[in-house]
């Protein structure tokens, strides 16, 4: 019989457009494209992340997000971006300015829709290995721009010595993060006797502080990497396996440092640039630093209860730049280089809170063993403490890497709870 007139038949093409699973494997495939290109592309990262949160819109579980977005960790970053917004209101810059210092905080919205997809999603861990994979492969490109520069990517007045794209603080944030997050696969495959599996991770743990120590690192790293260390030494190991990691390390520490004469360069350089600072008034990375950390802390004084507004911080510089040009005191930067400062100069009392709420909600949530919250663990402590020199929340690179990492890790662990409690209830 012929068909009925207006009927129509449902293409595989149709069906696929229809159906949740294409979706969501659709956002999960963009999430790892987002890790894969966070290395190397700001522009692609840019793109890969509003296609992976377009695509989760479809078929988008209301209550289901409803009640994500209920939880801490969910509210938490969504106030953050709700006071700079708020806080454009009684700001004295140019609606431009405001509105431009409103975006940074926007990608903290990106972390309740993680939450909530990850917590259904099983490829996670393919998002980190895309990530682990994108750094290792950065690894030996560092290496050959090292020797030929002229292979870099970087216009040559911006070029550092071994960086391809981006600059070092972000390479040197990225290697970090890998090495010491393969401390804990390393640990377990020791554990579950898989000693060749476990010293080819080691082999590539070791390879990115190696380009760190002999290639370029940034003075940042040196202080996080011990910390992320000691943090892990905490949570997942024996006193006595501490101690006998604590002097191997002081040993290897000895050796990198006897040998790499670069690592010895990024040291020194703390002990100079601070001399000239103090004795010419030099407008060098420490001086710089150290005026914007005391011009902060005045502005601060200046309107502790909720700053300044949105977008005010340059404008504070140029009221307060003295000296003559070319001094640190004449130096004008809308950035503090200190996330509490940057916080609270345009937000008082009342950001730096929202701020350190966010950060102890998470780290919070990342109690307990398994890689998602150890992965989460450490990207909020390297975000932490990385944060004391530099405004990485807001910052791009390192502001997708705490949303990637915190938001994929946090549904992850999601998930993994929910299975325990299902299981328990049997």
């Amino acid at each position: 019989m012929t068909a009925i007139a207006g009927s129509s038949t449902v293409t595989p093409r149709a069906k696929l457009w229809r159906s949740p699973a294409a979706w969501t494997t659709t956002v999960d495939i963009f999430a790892i494209l987002v890790a894969l290109t966070l290395p190397w592309s700001t522009s692609l990262t840019g793109i890969f992340s509003f296609a992976m949160l377009l695509a989760m819109l479809p078929f988008l579980d209301r209550d289901a997000l409803v009640r994500s977005i209920k939880r801490p960790i969910s509210m938490v970053p969504i106030a953050f971006f709700l006071l700079a917004l708020v806080g454009t209101l009684w700001s004295d810059a140019a609606w431009g300015a405001r509105l431009y210092a409103v975006f940074p905080t926007a990608k903290l919205l990106a972390l309740p829709l993680l939450f909530y997809h990850f917590e259904r999603s099983e490829r996670g861990v393919a998002v980190f290995a895309a990530f682990l994979v994108s750094c290792a492969l950065m690894m030996p490109m560092s290496w050959v721009v090292a020797f030929h520069p002229s292979l870099s990517l970087k216009p040559a007045a911006e070029a550092s010595r071994g960086i391809f794209v981006k600059n070092y603080i972000d390479q040197s944030q990225e290697f970090t993060l890998c090495a010491v997050a393969l401390a804990y696969p390393i640990i377990t495959l020791l554990r579950e006797k898989k000693m060749w599996l476990a010293l080819l991770l080691g082999v590539v743990s070791l390879s990115f502080v190696a380009t760190m120590a002999f290639i370029i690192t940034s003075r940042t790293a040196l202080v996080t990497m011990p910390v992320m260390l000691g943090v892990f030494g905490l949570v997942h190991l024996s006193w006595r396996t501490n101690l006998i990691i604590l002097v191997s390390a002081a040993v290897l520490a000895t050796v990198v440092w006897a040998s790499s004469a670069q690592l010895q360069r990024t040291v020194e350089t703390f002990t100079h640039e601070y001399q000239a600072y103090r004795e010419q008034g030099a407008a060098t990375s420490i001086g710089e630093r150290l005026e914007f950390w005391r011009k902060s802390l005045q502005f601060f004084a200046d309107a502790p209860v909720i700053g300044h507004g949105t977008g005010s911080t340059r404008g504070l510089f140029i009221q307060a730049a003295t000296g003559p040009a070319g001094s640190a005191t004449a130096e004008v930067i809308g950035n503090p280089h200190n996330q509490t400062l940057n916080v609270a100069v345009q937000w008082g009392i009342v950001g730096v809170i929202i701020l350190y709420a966010m950060w102890l909600t998470h780290l919070l949530w990342f109690r307990g063993d398994g890689p998602a919250n150890w992965i989460g663990l450490l990207v909020v402590v390297q975000n932490i403490f990385s944060s004391l020199f530099n405004s990485h929340i807001f910052d791009f690179h390192e502001g997708w890497m705490y949303v990637l990492g915190v938001g994929v890790a946090g549904g992850m662990a999601l998930k993994a709870r929910a299975t325990e409690s299902m299981a328990g209830d049997r």
